[in-house]
């Protein structure tokens, strides 16, 4: 090889791809072939690592894919004792990579081996610290997913689009692309699915910069191999887990819309009492003089009719201050965290660079 050419290749940008795996063995080497007849097509662009994190796999993922690193000597495995999630997992393959770019793939090519090139072209356009593949955005398409699990994806992504306030139409995808140097010094805890939206959050914090490209999900093939399994109860599971991680966007903004509707409930009572009151006020002229004998026998009459009323309205009215109260406490907590991960992350970057 030619020096020149020696100079070329090791010029060329380094990405890595890491693909979680648990008990796939029905696929994982069809998938894996597929994937480098596609890489294939874009040597000329760039160099390339793939990572196989091998989640604990009960099947023969892990004998399958010791086998794969044998025949292609760019794709590398690690293995997890047992199942850790895919936060964990996807910690380990970040932990492991050396890419200038890192992109996450799933190992049943929902999202077809093209979305990398785009992904790609995107983060060095933008110049993006991560981009999402985005079957909801415009121009994004969905095949073959079933109703019920299409309908908890869209509910959940839209309550945390609206809650976060972020432009941001995919929370929960897995396929993605990251710098590399961005993604290693990214201090995450989730061992869950989780991860995918805690990465978006901390990426704000950071005031990094987040885009999305349009997206085909495509789970034609997963029909056909019989995996998906839905059902009421992860719908209901999945939405409430989408409301739990919608709260550490904004925290604060829950506890300000509670805390106002009750207020308000509070507001129409005391209003109502207030009415009353000056309604009654003349009627007492008769029985007692003086302003404030005649207002307090107004408001005692307003009582013996209606005494719910004040005992509801200055119920809610305590709660209402409650609750906004800790809504700016919220706020303020939120503010500490920031700049704690800002500091965290510094720290955990320079270390890195030593």
């Amino acid at each position: 090889m030619s020096t020149e050419k020696i100079e070329t290749e090791t010029t060329k940008p380094l990405v890595s791809i890491i693909i979680p795996a648990y008990n796939e063995e029905a696929l994982i080497e069809k998938n894996v072939a597929l994937l480098y007849d596609y890489l294939e097509t874009l040597t000329d662009l760039y160099r390339w690592e793939i990572l196989i994190v091998n989640d604990g796999s009960s099947d023969q993922t892990g004998p399958l894919s010791d086998a794969l690193s044998k025949k292609y000597n760019t794709l590398n495995v690690h293995h997890h004792i047992t199942n850790r999630n895919l936060g964990t997992a996807l910690r380990t393959g970040f932990q492991n990579t050396h890419g200038d770019y890192v992109i996450v793939l799933d190992i049943d090519l929902s999202y077809a081996p093209e979305h990398i090139e785009r992904l790609l072209a995107k983060s060095v356009e933008c110049e993006a610290d991560m981009v999402i593949a985005s079957p909801y955005m415009a121009g994004g398409k969905n095949t073959a997913v079933p109703r019920l699990r299409l309908l908890l994806s869209k509910t959940v992504n839209f309550i945390m689009r609206k809650a976060s306030g972020l432009n941001i139409y995919t929370f929960t995808g897995m396929v993605r692309a990251f710098k590399g140097e961005f993604i290693r010094s990214v201090n995450t805890k989730s061992s869950t699915f989780d991860i995918n939206s805690e990465l978006i959050f901390k990426a704000h914090i950071l005031r990094a910069r987040v885009v999305e490209i349009p997206a085909h999900l495509d789970w034609t093939e997963q029909r056909k191999l019989g995996k998906i399994r839905t059902s009421s109860l992860r719908i209901i599971k999945g939405i409430f887990n989408g409301l739990v991680n919608s709260f550490i966007f904004r925290p604060y903004l829950f506890f300000w819309l509670l805390g106002i509707g009750i207020f308000l409930i509070s507001l129409y009572i005391i209003v109502w009492i207030f009415i009353n009151t000056y309604l009654q006020y003349p009627m007492t002229a008769e029985l007692t003089q003086g302003f404030e004998n005649r207002f307090s026998l107004a408001v005692s009459e307003v009582y013996r009719q209606r005494p719910y009323s004040f005992v509801v309205g200055g119920i809610t009215l305590i709660i209402s201050i409650q609750i906004l109260g800790l809504g700016f406490l919220s706020l303020q907590k939120k503010r500490y965290f920031d700049e704690l991960f800002h500091l965290n992350s510094a720290v955990l970057k320079a270390n890195k660079k030593l």
